[in-house]
């Protein structure tokens, strides 16, 4: 390790981190909502690679979910809540806590609810009802709201704490009519800015991962393959984002590299959308 590296504090034995410390993402108890599958899986699978222990959330996914957690008995558990559920949301908070005998510290928002990333089969501006906006900011913001609140009383212990929600670089770059998942996805950012300045007092960080269309999830594998050539052709790298190379950039949120920083939006696309 050299003299520049951030080295962080040395926690309690329970695995908690002390206050105002940046914790190694070994020592982090970190849940993943959506875990099971396609980007939420691949989450899991790079902290559970650095040594953290993780919560693998899931809605109707328990076999993929208790799959994944038995690749690594012991440091990853399968939970099922609906993150719209305030009560099962907190139900999942007390049980991991239980079980690992600490509580999390780190949450990813990663959740998708109802969702395929198929332009032709979505409703487009003239027929769009506020009934599927309004199902889409059930999942993304009344979720993420009801996962950060559940969690908070164990981060402002602690004197430490993660957030990182999952946006889309539709905002900047709005080709496909996705309407309802991009007007939920821009009201998590502004919640992720706000809750940013507003949490930031108690050593809490709150930053968001926009990734474009993944090469493949489970959400993705309706897309049609012209879809990701023309999307690969347009980037500076000739490729498609991985799932893979999207949870790179949620472990440096959750790294002491990023104790600095907070209320962020880090568009990992493969350059297709500049900032």
């Amino acid at each position: 390790m050299t003299a520049s590296t951030p080295t962080p504090d040395a926690g309690p034995a329970a695995g908690i981190p002390s206050p105002g410390s940046a914790p190694a993402l070994s020592e982090q108890i970190v849940l993943v909502t959506g875990g099971a599958r396609g980007l939420g899986a691949a989450i899991c699978r790079a902290f559970l690679a650095q040594g953290a222990r993780v919560v693998i959330n899931y809605r109707s996914s328990a076999e993929a979910a208790q799959a994944l957690a038995d690749e690594h008995a012991g440091r990853a558990l399968a939970l099922p809540a609906d993150v719209r559920d305030r009560s099962a949301v907190e139900s999942l908070i007390s049980t991991a806590a239980e079980h690992f005998g600490a509580p999390i510290t780190t949450v990813v928002n990663n959740a998708l609810v109802d969702f395929v990333f198929n332009g032709d089969a979505r409703s487009h501006a003239e027929e769009i009802t506020y009934e599927e906006l309004s199902g889409q900011f059930e999942g993304s913001v009344k979720g993420a709201l009801n996962v950060i609140q559940a969690a908070l009383p164990s981060m402002v212990d602690a004197g430490i704490g993660r957030v990182i929600s999952i946006g889309t670089n539709l905002f900047q770059h709005p080709v496909v009519p996705y309407h309802d998942y991009t007007a939920a996805k821009a009201a998590l950012l502004s919640l992720t800015r706000t809750f940013a300045d507003d949490l930031g007092p108690s050593g809490i960080t709150v930053n968001m991962v926009s990734g474009g269309l993944l090469q493949t999830t489970d959400a993705s594998a309706a897309t049609p393959e012209e879809v990701f050539e023309g999307i690969a052709a347009g980037t500076p790298l000739r490729s498609v984002t991985t799932p893979e190379q999207l949870a790179d950039a949620v472990l440096f949120f959750a790294s002491p590299w990023a104790r600095g920083v907070t209320g962020q939006n880090l568009i990992v696309d493969g350059g297709l959308v500049k900032g």
